[in-house]
């Protein structure tokens, strides 16, 4: 039998990256779709790429006559994507239909855990959640509600990256809402359970969504900066600043835009008001999700920053 083709967008991305990695390792012939075709893929050097056979194609996800020319090129039958996020007016539609008629036959989405309840139920000003839920929309209008799957994790480990230069530079992270609980999944994992059911390698069948929680729910941004001081072995000191001054602060030092550092003070404003309520119940189903897919155990937090210290100056 030969070997599913599968296009991963994205792929310059941690999870994007993850998922192709994952898919080859289950036998997956895999096609590295980029807007930059020269752009290197995090974890795969130049010569591991070439020697297990990874393809690339030039392809831009907002684009859908580059991705209907790249499926078209490389035969693949099924696709990862992610939501392209404020850069397609008609929320990816346009591109599902290109995938479809390409010859895609089955999707995986990197959705969001904004998702919930009836998606067309959900307003704009739940930004990610909004964004998430359009594009679910779209393929499920273009390829069925059996046609896709939507991946929803919670909150990324790497939106600690948000404290990197108050870490290394100051010593001293500001932040509103140092008791607002998080589990900080890792992106390898979020990306590997994707590519698992890209590549078809999970026995145990699936249903969309499928819910990915890291495994320390609970754990709070304090904990969280402490957890970075430890590992790279540098004291860094947390001080409670107000909202105005925590949407300064992600502005100045993170790099932030300014519209979507008001939209992330505003959703830690509604989780700390919640207490994590918002995202429905963490049935221990949902919690062993990264595991069962994965049969190993999900990354730790502390491990996850152990992997990436250099990105915090140590």
């Amino acid at each position: 039998m030969s070997p599913r083709k599968v296009i991963v967008f994205g792929a310059t991305g941690a999870v994007g990256s993850a998922a192709a990695r994952t898919a080859h390792s289950h036998g997956a012939k895999v096609f590295l779709a980029l807007r930059n075709i020269s752009k290197p893929v995090p974890g795969l050097s130049a010569t591991e790429e070439q020697n297990a056979g990874y393809e690339r194609v030039q392809a831009d996800l907002t684009q859908p006559d580059t991705v209907h020319d790249a499926v078209s090129k490389t035969g693949a039958t099924h696709a990862f994507i992610y939501a392209a996020m404020g850069a397609s007016s008609d929320h990816l539609f346009s591109t599902a239909e290109a995938l479809k008629t390409a010859g895609i036959e089955s999707i995986v989405m990197l959705s969001s855990i904004g998702v919930q309840g009836d998606l067309r139920a959900i307003q704009p000003d739940n930004f990610s959640g909004y964004a998430h839920a359009q594009v679910e929309l779209s393929l499920e209008s273009v390829f069925g509600s059996q046609g896709y799957v939507a991946v929803r994790p919670a909150f990324f480990a790497n939106n600690s990256l948000w404290w990197q230069r108050q870490i290394v530079e100051d010593g001293e992270v500001k932040w509103a809402f140092p008791d607002s609980k998080f589990d900080y999944i890792s992106p390898e994992d979020i990306g590997a359970v994707c590519g698992t059911i890209l590549a078809g390698a999970y026995e145990g069948g699936h249903e969309s969504p499928v819910c990915l929680f890291g495994p320390e729910i609970g754990l709070s941004v304090v904990d969280a900066i402490e957890v970075i001081g430890r590992v790279i072995n540098k004291p860094v000191k947390f001080t409670k600043v107000s909202p105005d001054e925590q949407i300064q602060v992600l502005v100045e030092r993170s790099g932030m835009p300014e519209f979507i550092a008001r939209i992330v003070t505003g959703q830690f404003a509604r989780d700390s008001e919640n207490k994590g309520e918002g995202v429905g119940e963490i049935t221990p189903e949902i919690r062993g999700n990264v595991e069962r897919y994965l049969k190993r155990p999900a990354m730790r937090f502390s491990e996850w920053v152990e992997l990436n210290k250099d990105k915090f100056g140590a």
